[in-house]
């Protein structure tokens, strides 16, 4: 019996772990029955075990009952890579630029093909731009997305345009193989880059990385405005600030500060 029970315990591990990777390949919400088929799952048995996941925070479910990645997997993923909480780290940085500046601050992860915002620093103004921790956008229509793509080699850009084909959002999306490697190798060499308007229009981003100890890229740090008030000169605020940050990491690191 007891053995059973055991085998009954890993399998539905397994179907969990296969639901949170049939989520994960999806920048959007995905509904129970894709989700069934992705998997092979009876839906009743889909919908029990994200019911537990919701929960514990691993998975969310909308307004329309479809599903996404968690905040509590979020939370997670900043410990694993960094080893401490990037977030607390990040966000008084954050806080500054967006006094400074007066516009919204993001701070993302990448998760395979998408960014996804992990923290946020919005203005005390009426028209500002508002992202919702915890949702997520193709690489190609980000400007951070720009900058993890671009520091890759040419044959990660490739096979990231043939994994998605490279889905146009506006007009001015990046939407063929050779814009994106031209915008992304110039990217990584200017150390910046720009969302012109690629995910939404009317909305302008300026977006840098932030680096661990070791010089990889951990996240993202961007500043999101109305595409009427951004302006070319916060360029440098914003690398002060993804440097400060990757500073902070680099020292808490070294210490041996753990989150």
């Amino acid at each position: 019996m007891k053995a059973d029970t055991d085998t009954t315990r890993i399998q539905v591990i397994d179907r969990a772990a296969a639901l949170l990777d049939a989520i994960a390949r999806y920048p959007e919400p995905i509904s129970l029955k894709v989700l069934s088929a992705e998997t092979g799952l009876h839906t009743s048995t889909a919908h029990r075990i994200l019911s537990s996941l919701i929960d514990n925070r691993f998975v969310e479910r909308d307004p329309a009952g479809r599903y996404r990645l968690g905040i509590h997997l979020l939370q997670l993923g900043v410990r694993l890579h960094n080893k401490i909480d990037l977030r607390s780290v990040a966000l008084p940085y954050m806080e500054a630029l967006r006094d400074q500046l007066n516009e919204s601050v993001n701070l993302t992860l990448r998760e395979g093909d998408v960014v996804v915002y992990i923290e946020k620093a919005t203005p005390n103004r009426m028209m500002h731009v508002q992202q919702v921790v915890g949702s997520r956008a193709p690489l190609h229509v980000t400007a951070v997305g720009k900058l993890m793509l671009g520091v890759g080699s040419d044959d990660d850009i490739r096979s990231y345009a043939q994994r998605t084909n490279l889905p146009a959002y506006t007009r001015n999306t990046l939407s063929t193989l050779p814009q994106l490697l031209s915008v992304c190798q110039q990217a990584a060499q200017q150390g910046y880059a720009l969302d012109n308007e690629e995910a939404e229009i009317g909305v302008g981003c300026i977006g840098v990385l932030i680096y661990d100890s070791t010089g990889r890229a951990v996240a993202g740090l961007s500043v999101s405005a109305p595409m009427e008030r951004r302006q070319m000169a916060w360029v440098e605020a914003v690398q002060a600030a993804g440097k400060a940050i990757s500073a902070q990491l680099g020292e808490l690191s070294e210490l041996g500060f753990s989150g």
